[in-house]
């Protein structure tokens, strides 16, 4: 398997892999992204996220998963991190080890924490998450103004 940075060229992939994650987490219709305006995100002059990218290892390059993220700085550490926007492998290729090189890769980019959010009932991920050692943020509610 190979993890890459993403490039304009995944642009099309990267929605795909948007979409087939909100058809998983049953959140579909609140997909409303404009390629091109994610694209400009992603891969502009002043990209505010990045996506990593794990192709399987069939030998064609064939687009498996990716994480979206972003830097982070915690102020009472001082010190940066990253939020994990979206973790998505598709269905055909899990259990292959994609995920977990998709956030091994993450945590070599960064000496301090990764962070995301998971939905209380995939538990599937929630086991994936607690088997790396990973936990939950006891005490925070996340809140979401829009």
């Amino acid at each position: 398997m190979t993890v890459r940075p993403a490039v304009a060229d995944d642009l099309s992939e990267i929605c795909a892999l948007i979409r087939e994650l909100a058809e998983y987490e049953s959140m579909s219709d609140d997909v409303v992204l404009d390629e091109a305006v994610v694209g400009t995100h992603l891969f502009g002059a002043s990209p505010v996220a990045s996506v990593l990218i794990a192709e399987a290892d069939d030998g064609d390059g064939t687009v498996a998963g990716m994480a979206l993220w972003y830097p982070t700085f915690s102020t009472f550490l001082g010190r940066p991190g990253i939020w994990l926007e979206d973790l998505f492998v598709r269905p055909a290729h899990r259990g292959r080890g994609l995920g977990l090189a998709l956030l091994q890769t993450l945590r070599s980019m960064t000496d301090d924490r990764i962070e995301w959010a998971v939905l209380d009932w995939n538990e599937p991920s929630i086991r994936f998450y607690e088997a790396l050692g990973a936990r939950p943020v006891e005490g925070w509610t996340r809140y979401r103004w829009t």
